[in-house]
């Protein structure tokens, strides 16, 4: 067997160099970029390897883990999961920072591949800088952390392990039901060890997305509980976009005349005017499809997790609705009792509808009535003018009509997605990107140069509050570093706006949820609101930016930005309070059993009464 002699850090790049994924015979090479915040523990190790050339990938420099790891993420959730960018950090705090993007993308089920450094495997010079020592056992190291929220781990202890560790990275990674976070912690000693591996495990390797069909037996399931249904009602989850699902949802949709209603990773597969699109659903739903769910008779979840967001924390669907969930992971397909049907989202929707045999649905006029109503609701919030100043709803509106139909939106949390999958109107397919399953903050900032990265011919506008610009906005540095204009809309709400709506509809005062100063008289954060100028301090960066407090500074600024050749920042001033409310929905949260305040008493007593309609299971 032909061997060559590289180090374990040279492997894994000329391994990585070397992969494929293939879906209906279109083939895509899957690592083309790689991450990396250098330290001690990795900059002599994988920075060597990536710098004495030899490979087709490029480096990207983040500039915080966490961050970066985001961005990949971002990237990864663009490319439909056909393509990633790994992460390459130093040992501790470094290697630390990657955990939260790690339980964001598994909770997304989007493939990241980390690769923090660790410490060393010979552990002579223990305790070695940044390490951390647990006095229950000296083999444990802080990556370890890595193991609750990834779908798979290893670490390196031995350079000729590396085989079979990034074998099962790549099996895992490129599972479409079993995807999310892989780490492969690399003891920094172990990066530059060398060994003399076979030449054939650097051979092109295609990893085959091959679409499970749908089992006759498990047709013959669905079809009975379909023909049985009278008014049955279809979720347009994620996985219908990452199964490339949509014009096949549509045409089962349309044959059977049954309207469906869009998840957060579901938005957008079809466009917002298709007749049978009756929006957003559930918590951060709109009015057509929450007044419609109630009356469906059947449930067919299409790709969705059915998280407690679209479900209305399983109190939207009558107890007696039957449930199928169609899903390729078996997990999910099972959740609210369904019958579980696990195949391809594209290859079972076929299949059904080849069944049909003349099966429709008794749904008549109320479907276009729902629609209409909505569509003049959110009209009337993209138009609505306010006394006190700029509305959030408003200034959505006018970026959502500015934007052309291939521009991309990106959102994860606080208010705006909550506005978003109600209003937002998306253009064409893949233009609409919410994390919503983890709802980072710092996503929305960070991510938006991983979709620029994926997209890099198209304009990413990304939308986030002042909250979440202070936790994480590291990578629009990066984004001025490689002369990607991103559109970065800030909108100040002078705190975290959407906590303080939930606090005070559960009978709270507002309390630690506004940017105030501290009052010297009582002592507590309630002085004057904190006057932040966002506008300057990422101009500092080199972003250009905007202040805007009205409908006209907006509208200037947008057309402004298009001429620009490096990122932009709008400094949105909005009045606090103005994002959407609920329609005809529920959440449900820990409110307090005893209180002294009545309200919160009055609250207590509402989630009793809204329990007592949900469904278990």
């Amino acid at each position: 067997m032909e061997r060559v002699r590289l180090t374990m850090a040279q492997a894994l790049v000329r391994f990585l160099d070397a992969q494929y994924v293939s879906l209906d015979g279109i083939e895509t090479k899957f690592v083309n970029n790689i991450f990396g915040v250098f330290g001690h523990g990795c900059v002599v190790g994988v920075g060597q390897a990536l710098s004495q050339g030899g490979h087709g990938i490029r480096f990207l420099q983040g500039k915080n883990e966490q961050n970066m790891a985001l961005a990949a993420m971002a990237f990864a959730k663009q490319k439909n999961r056909r393509e990633i960018i790994p992460c390459v950090s130093s040992i501790g705090p470094g290697a630390m920072n990657m955990v939260t993007a790690a339980g964001c993308a598994t909770a997304n089920r989007i493939p990241l591949l980390l690769l923090p450094g660790d410490t060393f495997a010979c552990r002579q010079p223990d305790p070695v800088l940044q390490q951390a020592e647990f006095f229950d056992s000296y083999g444990r190291t802080v990556t370890d952390a890595f193991r609750g929220v990834c779908h798979y781990f290893d670490r390196i202890e031995r350079p000729e392990q590396l085989i079979t560790a990034a074998l099962h990275a790549m099996r895992v990674l490129t599972d479409p039901a079993d995807t999310g976070a892989v780490c492969l912690a690399m003891p920094q000693d172990v990066e530059g060890e060398a060994y003399d591996y076979p030449v054939d495990f650097f051979r092109k390797r295609v990893w085959h997305l091959d679409r499970r069909p749908m089992a006759n037996s498990q047709l013959d399931r669905v079809m009975e509980i379909l023909r049985k249904a009278r008014k049955p009602l279809v979720i347009c989850g994620g996985g219908v976009r990452y199964s490339e699902a949509g014009d096949a949802l549509a045409a089962f949709c349309e044959k059977a005349n049954i309207p469906f209603a869009e998840t957060q990773a579901g938005k957008g597969t079809l466009p917002w005017t298709h007749p049978l699109n009756i929006g957003g659903i559930g918590v951060t739903g709109g009015k057509a499809a929450n007044v419609l769910a109630p009356q469906a008779d059947m449930v067919l979840a299409v790709g969705s997790r059915l998280t407690d967001f679209t479900t209305c924390s399983k109190w939207l669907f009558r107890q007696d609705a039957k449930f199928i969930g169609l899903n390729i992971c078996p997990f999910d397909a099972i959740k609210l009792d369904a019958e579980a049907i696990i195949c391809d989202a594209k290859a079972g929707l076929e299949a059904i509808t080849a069944a049909l045999d003349g099966y429709r649905s008794a749904w008549g006029g109320e479907i276009k009535a729902a629609v209409d109503e909505w569509n003049a609701i959110v009209d009337d919030y993209y138009a609505k003018e306010d006394p006190r100043g700029l509305s959030q709803t408003r200034a959505l509106g006018e970026i959502n009509r500015f934007m052309q139909s291939q521009d991309i939106a990106v959102g994860s949390a606080g208010s705006l997605p909550g506005d978003m999958q109600r209003l937002w109107r998306a253009g064409e397919r893949g233009t609409y990107h919410m994390e919503y399953g983890f709802s980072n903050m710092g996503y929305e900032t960070n991510g938006a140069l991983g979709v620029k990265l994926a997209a890099p011919d198209k304009e990413v506008y990304t939308f986030f509050g002042d909250g979440t610009y202070m936790m994480a906005h590291s990578e629009l540095l990066t984004c001025v570093q490689e002369r990607l204009r991103v559109h970065f809309c800030l909108f100040d709400n002078s705190g975290w706006g959407c906590i303080e709506n939930l606090q005070n509809n559960q009978g709270n005062d507002t309390f630690g949820t506004v940017f105030r100063y501290r009052n010297d008289k009582t002592g507590e954060l309630d002085g004057d609101i904190l006057p932040i100028d966002f506008a300057r301090s990422a101009a500092g960066y080199g972003l250009k930016t905007y202040t805007i407090r009205t409908v006209e500074e907006l509208r200037a600024a947008l057309a402004d930005a298009l001429t620009q050749p490096l990122p932009v920042l709008y400094d949105i001033k909005v009045v606090p309070g103005t994002m959407t409310p609920g329609f005809e929905s529920w959440w449900r949260v820990g409110v307090a059993e005893v209180s002294t305040q009545p309200r919160v008493q009055a609250a207590y007593a509402a989630l009793m009464d809204h329990v007592k309609d949900t469904r278990e299971f």
